[in-house]
């Protein structure tokens, strides 16, 4: 793992204080999300009269139940954090909040508990420290860089794009803002970022074939 040194090293190092403070604060987020979600979800017909217009033009309630947003915290949260380390811990604990608040939701208050969802955002959220210790390289330098964000950026298109072979379809305006999110986060030169672009389209083609539906 030394050549991962190379592509990118620790600019600073907060203190013990902060490095705790931060990590309280994304699992406090993860939870309010998360109940905030099920919430959404679950009252959709009881909402304030302003939360369920905004609901109403925007399908908030369906957009927060995929990947796309929550990809997007992980991956801002991964490449702010001071280390890869720090990135694995900070986001296994925003979805560790995330998920156990919403289902605990749904379980205690809304009264039902679907399980394959449970366990396949439980799995996703076991991974997710692995995934993170990665994604933070993306915000380095060189070609391993480069791949990571390219990467990075294929996970967000399939998770925000419908395409064929002769179409390519925006689900809504909040999928449209999700990917001008990952590029804004991912975005280094312009010579750079072309370049992820570019490389990102056939990698998200390849990983539609081998993964062939999306959360």
């Amino acid at each position: 793992m030394s050549f991962l040194k190379n592509v990118r090293t620790p600019e600073k190092r907060y203190p013990v204080k902060k490095q705790i403070a931060i990590t309280v604060g994304v699992l406090l987020i993860g939870i309010l999300l998360g109940t905030f979600s099920k919430f959404l979800d679950y009252r959709q017909a009881e909402l304030p009269s302003f939360l369920m217009s905004v609901d109403q033009a925007l399908n908030l309630h369906n957009f927060l139940g995929v990947f796309a947003p929550w990809i997007i915290i992980a991956v801002y949260i991964s490449v702010k954090s001071d280390t890869p380390l720090r990135a694995g811990i900070n986001v296994f604990i925003f979805f560790a909040g995330m998920v156990t608040s919403y289902y605990l939701y749904s379980n205690f208050v809304a009264g039902f508990f679907p399980r394959s969802y449970a366990m396949t955002w439980g799995a996703l959220s076991l991974i997710s420290p692995i995934l993170a210790f990665i994604c933070w390289y993306a915000k380095g330098k060189g070609w391993v860089s480069l791949i990571i964000s390219s990467g990075i950026l294929a996970f967000i298109i399939n998770s925000t794009l419908s395409y064929g072979m002769w179409y390519v379809d925006i689900p809504s305006l909040l999928h449209l803002v999700m990917l001008i999110l990952g590029i804004v986060i991912l975005r280094r030169s312009i010579k750079e970022t072309v370049c992820i672009i570019g490389i990102s389209v056939p990698f998200a083609i390849i990983l539609k074939m081998i993964i062939p539906f999306w959360i």
